[in-house]
This record gives C-alpha cells, sequence and structure tokens, in this order.
C-alpha cells in the first residue's frame, strides 16, 4: 500500500505504508521531516497535516482529544488533522496528505 505525501516545498513523495501504523510513523519513516514531539500521543500538534479534500470523509472522526489538540493551533484548517491520529488500513491506500509549518499552538 502506498500514501502520498507532500512535504513543506510541496514536492509530492510516494510512501510505502503499512497496514496499522499511522500516518505520522510512516513520515517519519521516510525522513520528510514531521516533528512529531510527543510521538503519538495526541499531546502537542506537531504533526498536524492537511488531508487531501477527496480524503476527508473517507477518514473516521476526530477523536476528542485530537480535536482539543486541534484547537489549540494557531492555523486550523477544515481539513487539519493529527498524523499521529490516522490508523492507516487497506482503505487508506492512496490517502493523501500534506505536511504543514502551521504547528504552533496558542498559550
Amino acid at each position: 500500500m502506498k500514501i502520498v505525501v507532500h512535504d513543506l516545498n510541496n514536492h509530492r513523495h510516494q510512501l510505502d505504508a503499512i497496514e496499522g501504523w499511522t500516518a505520522m510513523e510512516i513520515i517519519r519513516e521516510h525522513g520528510l521531516g514531521i516533528k512529531a514531539e510527543c510521538n503519538g500521543a495526541a499531546a502537542c500538534g506537531t504533526c498536524h497535516v492537511r488531508v487531501a479534500a477527496q480524503w476527508l470523509q473517507q477518514l473516521y472522526p476526530p477523536r476528542e482529544d485530537e480535536c482539543e489538540r486541534l484547537a489549540e493551533l494557531l492555523q486550523r484548517h477544515d481539513d487539519s488533522r493529527l498524523s499521529c491520529q490516522i490508523v492507516l488500513d487497506a482503505s487508506h491506500a492512496g490517502l493523501e496528505l500534506s505536511l504543514t509549518t502551521d504547528c504552533e499552538i496558542t498559550g
């Protein structure tokens, strides 16, 4: 399975993905420079990505803890998600995400 990630320079990367891993783990494993400071605990927001419009409805909705972290971002968008909370399965083949520098939190 592959997912597509646009890096901070908007270069498109097709990444081999492993079912059961999070998008954050795949992005980090491929060395694309995602911060992910809390290592997937949904505690920091530094793995913030934007999800391509055609994929938004295909992902399960964010849990309360993810919504809380996203609400703390200064640059939250309707397509914002924490990549550490996107657990990949076969239905996510071709998932398209964009890295963002919009990881600064309020307060």
